[in-house]
């Protein structure tokens, strides 16, 4: 085998199929029953006909990617719905402020509309250089420099105490709730990284929805790697090291596992000292018997919530989470992905809510009554229409992907360091001192989301240092 894959998240995957279509042998070994790490979807075990996403359910990098845009998933039977509206934060006694793809209808219905336009203007009809900034490979230089020196002052503005650019209490909570998907203190550099390229692409490309869910990505890549002759093994848990090269879509401390004391000691130390973020995810899954009685009726279409109120209240909420405290009202991340994709709703009306709590690090706490209450605030009568939950507490993320230590999703990469410079100090942050061992998971740059980018470039590297292939080849179908 000249390439072993260890773990089959969107990113792992990636390096898999760029490295069997260099024409190396390559395996992905699994250690779950199902493949697809952060990107897998399941039936309900009640009622099959509702379809759960075990991790993502959104994808805005689904089109943006620079690796999806070349694997070209729609090519591939992969059908990626745009909704209308990319997504909404709902406010106390008071209309929710919504984020249309049409940035100039969402100016219009915000208070202050003229600033949401000046902080995102400029970045929406340069979409492309903001995702090749943030997605890209940090050591070269950006295509647009321009752009990257706007972008580096809205993150400034937004990332720190100043948190100025937005007036309008509607305006403000539309941003910070989507600078919240980085689950760190508000505001911070890395939390207003991704809300920057989160909201320029809610109004460029959107932010897309699997049909069938988000399994059909992965399948997709399986797929294409299969056709060009590797393989895919589940219930593989690797716990010696692997023949030939090897590539590690997983949190860096497994290496500690797999290679114990042959790993040279100051990069042993650096793995023994690997931290994961304070903030985590809880997850829950609702069964519902029909639509969410939302306050305000034009929820009534939006597929994608941030349900943390006003801007004070997300940045208290996130402050508890990092002092250790559960949060009487917690961010809540939720989708109802039947409102892009209708074939969610089974034969009886019944329909999937996808919910998110961040709670702190390693939580035991099942996260159903508080995602219910915060739901309730927003649509009285919500309890009502719920026919199952499904919940996983953080402490438990790790049962169904091994790299969600204490329910941190971003596998310890939420923050503007290691977005940078990889899960520890290195020139090239995807490679490793162990010899034929480089890492491609989401701990590397350039972090978390369904992008496949950790695993384009650490193939990138692995192909040239180990065998002499200095160009990538071609991804199209």
């Amino acid at each position: 085998m000249d390439v072993t894959v260890v773990g089959s998240g969107p990113n792992g995957l990636a390096a898999a199929v760029i490295s069997a279509r260099a024409g190396l042998k390559v395996q992905v070994l699994e250690a779950q029953p199902t493949f697809g790490g952060g990107a897998r979807s399941a039936p309900d075990v009640e009622f099959p006909g509702v379809l759960h996403d075990i991790c993502s359910a959104v994808h805005p990098l689904g089109f943006a990617s620079p690796f999806f845009a070349e694997f070209d998933l729609a090519a591939r039977g992969v059908t990626l719905a745009v909704p209308e509206i990319s997504y909404a934060n709902p406010l106390p006694g008071r209309p929710a402020a919504i984020a249309y793809r049409d940035l100039k209808r969402t100016c219009d219905e915000l208070d202050h509309g003229a600033s949401w336009r000046r902080l995102l203007g400029p970045l929406v009809k340069n979409s492309d250089a903001v995702v090749d900034f943030l997605l890209g490979d940090k050591r070269s230089v950006p295509s647009s420099p321009i752009t990257s020196a706007r972008l580096g002052l809205r993150m400034l503005a937004q990332g720190t105490p100043a948190w100025g650019s937005l007036s309008g209490d509607d305006a403000r909570a539309l941003f910070t709730g989507v600078a919240a998907h980085a689950i760190t203190p508000l505001p911070s550099l890395a939390s207003a990284g991704a809300g920057m390229m989160l909201a320029t692409l809610a109004h460029s490309v959107g932010w897309p929805i699997p049909v069938g869910g988000t399994q059909k990505i992965t399948d997709a890549l399986i797929a294409d790697l299969r056709a060009h002759g590797g393989e895919v093994i589940s219930g593989a848990e690797v716990t010696e090291p692997p023949d030939g090269v090897a590539m590690f879509d997983t949190a860096p401390t497994a290496l500690l596992r797999v290679y114990r004391d042959t790993i040279p000691s100051r990069y042993a130390k650096a793995l023994h000292r690997y931290s994961f973020g304070a903030g985590a995810a809880a997850k829950v899954d609702f069964v519902l018997s029909g639509d969410i009685p939302w306050s305000d009726p034009r929820l009534k279409d939006v597929p994608t919530f941030h349900l943390g109120g006003t801007r004070q209240e997300m940045a208290h909420a996130e402050a508890e989470v990092a002092a250790g405290r559960h949060p009487q009202f917690p961010m809540v991340l939720g989708s109802s992905p039947h409102i892009a994709d209708p074939g969610r709703i089974d034969e009886g009306g019944r329909r999937p809510f996808w919910a998110y709590a961040h709670v702190p690090a390693g939580s035991t706490v099942d996260p159903t009554e508080a995602v219910t209450a915060v739901v309730e605030r927003f649509a009285p009568g919500f309890r009502d229409i719920v026919l199952a939950t499904r919940s996983v507490p953080a402490a438990r993320m790790s049962d169904h992907n091994a790299n969600y230590v204490g329910g941190d999703i971003a596998v310890g990469g939420a923050n503007l360091l290691r977005a940078l410079g990889g899960p520890t100090p290195r020139l090239n942050p995807w490679s490793t001192p162990i010899p034929k061992v480089y890492l491609c998971s989401s701990a590397t740059p350039p972090g978390a989301g369904v992008h496949g980018m950790a695993g384009l470039f650490a193939a990138r590297t692995m192909l040239r240092r180990e065998f002499g292939i200095n160009e990538l080849p071609k991804l199209s179908p």
